[in-house]
C-alpha cells in the first residue's frame, strides 16, 4: 500500500546517502522521526581543491541524493522537510548585535558569516537603497511643502474657489449639475502634487534610479572583493557539487526547443491579457459603483461624493487583487519553468524572476497605468458619452486634472501593501511550542558549543524547535527581494504624481531591515549559507525599472499632469501672449480656459441627462452646462488649441526622455562600477599568483622546456 511503499522509499534514500559516506544519526520523538546528516571531512577537503583547480562553467549534470530527488520525496509526503539548524551560540550573538529593533547598523560581515554572501548581500542592497532613499525622500517633502505653501494665493485655485461656472452632472439620472467652486477643496489637493516642483523632481528620480544603481555595483564590489568571492561562479559550484555528490555523475547538454519556447510565450501572453482583464473588471466596478452609490439619497455623504468613494473603494479592490494574484502568479510562474526545463539551478531562479517579476509588475501597475493615461480622456463629452455595455459612462477627471486620482490609487496601495506585509511577516511564523521532554544532564543546561554532548532530550528539544520555526526555501530570500523591487517601481515609475513616496519607502525600509533581520534569525529556519558576488538578475531588472521610470515620469508630466496646458496657455493663450503688462497675472482665465460649454437645447445632450439633473440645489433651471475639455461650443469638435496642447505633449515627453537619458548616460559613466582601490588590490593579487607561480618552475635552456619544483 501507499504507507510501505513511502517507507521503502525513506528507506532507499537513506541507504543511498550511507553509501556515500555520510553520517545519518536518527532521533525518534512522539510524533516524529528525525535524521541528523553529516558529511565527513573529506568531502569538504573535495569541495575546496575542486574550487581551486576548475575553470568549467559552461556544463551541470542532475543533482540527485539517492534513487529520487529529496524535494520529490517531501512533495509526495515521504519526508516533511528538510532544513538546518541554527546555532545557538551564533544565534545568540546576531540576536544582540543585529537582529533586534534597536540596532542601526547593518552588520553584513555579521550576517555573512552565518546566512552566508546571498543573505548579506541582500540586507546590503536593502541598506544601501535605504540610505540613497534619503536625498529622495527629502527632496520629495520639499516638493510637497513648495505645493503647501502656494495652496491658499495660488491664482488657479482661487479661480475654481471663486468661480459662478455651473458644471455638467458627472453622472447619470441621480447627478445633478454643480458649482465649480464646490471642488475648491479639492483643487488644493490636487496642486499640492501638480505642479512645477513636479517636474524637477521626476527629473530628479529618473537620474536617481540610475545613480543609486551605479553606486551601488561601486559599493557591493567592495564588499565582494574583501569576502573573496569576486570572481565567483554559481555554475561553477553547482557542477563541484555534483562531482562529489556523484564522481561518475554525467554533463546535461544544453538544449532548445523552438516549440517550448512558442508554447510558453503564449502562455505568459495569456497571464498578462488575464491581469489587463482583472484591471477592465476594476474600470468596470468603478463606473457602476459610482452610479449605484449616486442612488442612496439616505446617506447623503455618499451620494454627493460617490466618485471618491467608488475610487477608494476601487483602490482596497486592487489591493485585494493584487493579493490573490500574488499567490497565481508564483503557482503559473514555477509551472512554466517545469515546462521550460531549464538545467540548473541558477538558470531556474533566473527565469522564475523575470516571469514572476512581470506578472507582479503588471499586476501592480495595469489600474495605474489606465488612471494615469486613460481616465477622463475617452470617456467622450455630452451628447456623445462612451458607456460601457450602453449603459454606464465612463469616468471623467476633476477640472483640476487627473494626479489626484493617481496620487488617490498609489497612496492607498502603497499604504496598505506595506502595513499589512510587515503584519504578516512578524505574526505569520509565530507557532505554539509543543511540550517536549526536559534535559536531565547537568552539563547539559550549561552546555556551550563544544564544551558537552547534548543528551539525546536535549537533541529531540533543539530539533523541534527547529522543526517549529517557519519553513524556508530556495525562494525565500526572492520573496524578500521582489517585495523590495517592487517598492523601488513605486517609488520611481510614477513619483511624479506622488512625491511622497521616496518618504514612504525610507519609512518602511527602516523597519523592513530589522524586521528581516529578527525573523531571520528568530522566527524563521536557517536559510541555506550559499556564496554570491552580486544580487542575480534583479540588477537586469533594477536597469529595467530605471528605463521605465524615464519613460513613465515623461508621460505623467507630459500627459497626466496640467503642467503642459498651463505653459500652452501662459505663452500663447493667456492675457500675457499679447501683451507685455507687467502687472497682469499670466494665468488669469485658464480654468474657463480648460472648459467647454453644452447647450441643453441640443437633443443629443439632452438624451444624455434627465430634466431633474438639470436643477440645481437652489432650485434653479439651467440652459447651459461646462465641462472639462477643448471642443468647439457649436459642433463640439476639438479645438486647435488641443491640437497645440497634443504637440506640445508629445515634443515635451521627447524632450524630457532625451534630457534624462543623457544625464543618466552621464551618470552611469562617471560612477566607476568598481572603486579603483579594487582594480588595484586584484590587479596587485594576480600579479603575486603569477610571479608565485613562477617561482614554482624553472626553464631549462637545454631542453627548451619547464621543469616543476
Amino acid at each position: 500500500n501507499e504507507s510501505k511503499g513511502s517507507v521503502k522509499k525513506e528507506r532507499d534514500f537513506i541507504s543511498a546517502l550511507k553509501d556515500k559516506n555520510l553520517q545519518i544519526m536518527k532521533f525518534v520523538d512522539d510524533d516524529n522521526i528525525f535524521y541528523g546528516i553529516k558529511a565527513p571531512k573529506e568531502i569538504f577537503e573535495t569541495y575546496k581543491h575542486l574550487l581551486k583547480v576548475s575553470d568549467a562553467c559552461n556544463w551541470s549534470c542532475a543533482h540527485q541524493g539517492g534513487p529520487e530527488f529529496l524535494s520529490d520525496l517531501i512533495k509526495s509526503n515521504v519526508f516533511a522537510a528538510q532544513f538546518c539548524l541554527h546555532e545557538k551560540e551564533e544565534q545568540k550573538v546576531l540576536r544582540k548585535s543585529w537582529a533586534r529593533w534597536t540596532a542601526y547598523s547593518h552588520l553584513c560581515v555579521c550576517n555573512r558569516n552565518y546566512f552566508g554572501e546571498k543573505v548579506a548581500l541582500y540586507f546590503l542592497w536593502l541598506g544601501w537603497y535605504t540610505f540613497l532613499l534619503i536625498p529622495a525622500a527629502v527632496l520629495g517633502i520639499i516638493v510637497f511643502l513648495y505645493g503647501l505653501a502656494f495652496i491658499n494665493t495660488d491664482p488657479l485655485i482661487k479661480e475654481v474657489c471663486e468661480s459662478d461656472t455651473i458644471m455638467c452632472p458627472l453622472c447619470d439620472k441621480r447627478c445633478r449639475v454643480w458649482q465649480l467652486s464646490d471642488t475648491c477643496t479639492f483643487a488644493k489637493f490636487s496642486m499640492l502634487f501638480d505642479n512645477e516642483g513636479t517636474v524637477a523632481f521626476a527629473m530628479f528620480m529618473a537620474v536617481w534610479a540610475t545613480v543609486f544603481l551605479e553606486f551601488w555595483k561601486c559599493h557591493r564590489a567592495s564588499y565582494v572583493y574583501e569576502w573573496k568571492v569576486f570572481d565567483w561562479c554559481e555554475e561553477e559550484e553547482e557542477l563541484i557539487l555534483e562531482i562529489v555528490n556523484n564522481y561518475n555523475c554525467e554533463p546535461r547538454n544544453q538544449s532548445h526547443s523552438y516549440l517550448r519556447s512558442t508554447v510558453i510565450m503564449v502562455l505568459v501572453t495569456l497571464m498578462l491579457l488575464l491581469i489587463i482583464g482583472l484591471t477592465h473588471a476594476l474600470v468596470v466596478f468603478r463606473v457602476i459603483a459610482s452610479v449605484e452609490f449616486a442612488k442612496h439619497t439616505d446617506w447623503p455623504f455618499l451620494s454627493e461624493n460617490s466618485i471618491i468613494v467608488a475610487f477608494l473603494l476601487a483602490a482596497v479592490l486592487h489591493f485585494i487583487t493584487i493579493t490573490v494574484m500574488t499567490h497565481v502568479n508564483r503557482i503559473v510562474a514555477l509551472k512554466l519553468c517545469e515546462i521550460e526545463k531549464v538545467r540548473s539551478h541558477d538558470a531556474i531562479e533566473r527565469s522564475f524572476t523575470v516571469k514572476m517579476f512581470t506578472f507582479q509588475f503588471f499586476t501592480l501597475f495595469s489600474s495605474l497605468i489606465y488612471t494615469a493615461f486613460f481616465l477622463g480622456r475617452i470617456n467622450g463629452h455630452p451628447g456623445g458619452y462612451v458607456r460601457i455595455a450602453g449603459i454606464w459612462r465612463l469616468e471623467e477627471c476633476h477640472p483640476s486634472g487627473c494626479l489626484m486620482d493617481l496620487f488617490i490609487q498609489m497612496g492607498v496601495i502603497m499604504f496598505l501593501k506595506q502595513t499589512i506585509s510587515n503584519v504578516i511577516e512578524f505574526s505569520g511564523p509565530r507557532k505554539l511550542r509543543r511540550k517536549v521532554c526536559q534535559c536531565l544532564k547537568k552539563e547539559c543546561m550549561v552546555a556551550t558549543a563544544g564544551s558537552a554532548e547534548l543528551c539525546d532530550n536535549c537533541k529531540i528539544k533543539d530539533l523541534l524547535r527547529n522543526f517549529d520555526l517557519k519553513h524556508v526555501d530556495s525562494f525565500s530570500l526572492f520573496n524578500e527581494f521582489l517585495e523590495m523591487v517592487l517598492q523601488f517601481s513605486f517609488t520611481t515609475i510614477f513619483v511624479a504624481a506622488f512625491p511622497l513616496a521616496p518618504l514612504l519607502a525610507l519609512l518602511n525600509n527602516i523597519i523592513e531591515i530589522r524586521l528581516d533581520a529578527i525573523k531571520m534569525v528568530t522566527l524563521e529556519r536557517r536559510l541555506l549559507p550559499k556564496k554570491t558576488k552580486d544580487i542575480g538578475v534583479w540588477t537586469d531588472v533594477l536597469e529595467i525599472i530605471g528605463v521605465l521610470a524615464v519613460i513613465a515620469n515623461g508621460m505623467v508630466i507630459g500627459i497626466t499632469s496640467d503642467f503642459i496646458p498651463r505653459l500652452v496657455y501662459r505663452y500663447r493663450y493667456g492675457p500675457c501672449a499679447s501683451s507685455n503688462a507687467t502687472d497682469v497675472d499670466c494665468m488669469s482665465g485658464y480654468i474657463k480656459n480648460t472648459l467647454s460649454i453644452a447647450n441643453i437645447n441640443d437633443e443629443n445632450i439632452r438624451r444624455d441627462f434627465l430634466p431633474l439633473q438639470l436643477i440645481t440645489h437652489n432650485q434653479m433651471n439651467v440652459t447651459y452646462c461646462s465641462y472639462k475639455d477643448y471642443r468647439s461650443n457649436e459642433d463640439y469638435t476639438l479645438t486647435s488649441q488641443f491640437w497645440v496642447i497634443q504637440a506640445v505633449r508629445f515634443a515635451f515627453i521627447i524632450l524630457f526622455e532625451h534630457v534624462v537619458v543623457v544625464c543618466k548616460s552621464i551618470a552611469g559613466w562617471y560612477v566607476p562600477s568598481s572603486p579603483l582601490e579594487v582594480k588595484n588590490n586584484r590587479l596587485e593579487d594576480k600579479l603575486h599568483r603569477l610571479k608565485k607561480e613562477l617561482r614554482s618552475v624553472v626553464f631549462d635552456h637545454r631542453t627548451n622546456s619547464i621543469v616543476n619544483f
